[in-house]
């Protein structure tokens, strides 16, 4: 009987020493990787997702709708973020505006060509609260590329 629970308890241990192996591995190995969250300061409801990767929108993220409801974002070390307030990285609003009968045809003023953006975020970065770039609940579409 004791031979058993030694046997049973090597086992186990072995198995714990190789899991912990294996996601310190996954962790380091996918820094590639950028996690977005619904409230400023890092807080709640989140995801992450790992590139590279193109999402022409954000209706079915894990099966729930995340267009317009990120606040916070970390990038990975080796990320580089590319978020738009555009679905389907459609004509923006800079573009448009070189074409100044579409632009009054459409409605569309010069304040709204100031406001349209896309914002680029280097590896390894931190956004706090993205309303300090004119972002908060504004992401439609991304894009994340792998860096060496």
């Amino acid at each position: 009987m004791n031979r058993l629970v030694t046997c049973i308890y090597k086992t186990v241990v072995i198995i714990s020493l190789l899991l912990a192996t294996v996601s310190t591995a996954h962790s380091e190995g996918n820094d590639c990787s950028v996690e977005f969250f619904q409230n400023s300061g890092y807080a709640g409801p989140h995801f992450r997702l790992s590139g590279p990767i193109a999402l022409e929108n954000l209706n079915n993220i894990n099966g729930e709708d995340w267009t317009s409801r990120i606040d916070s974002i970390k990038v990975g070390t080796k990320a580089k973020l590319i978020i738009f307030d555009n679905s389907n990285f459609q004509l923006s609003l800079k573009d448009i505006a070189k074409y100044p009968d579409f632009m009054r045809a459409l409605g569309v003023t010069e304040q709204d060509v100031k406001e349209d953006s896309e914002l680029i975020l280097g590896a390894n970065m931190k956004v706090h609260d993205l309303s300090d770039f004119g972002f908060r609940n504004k992401i439609r579409s991304l894009k994340i590329e792998c860096i060496q």
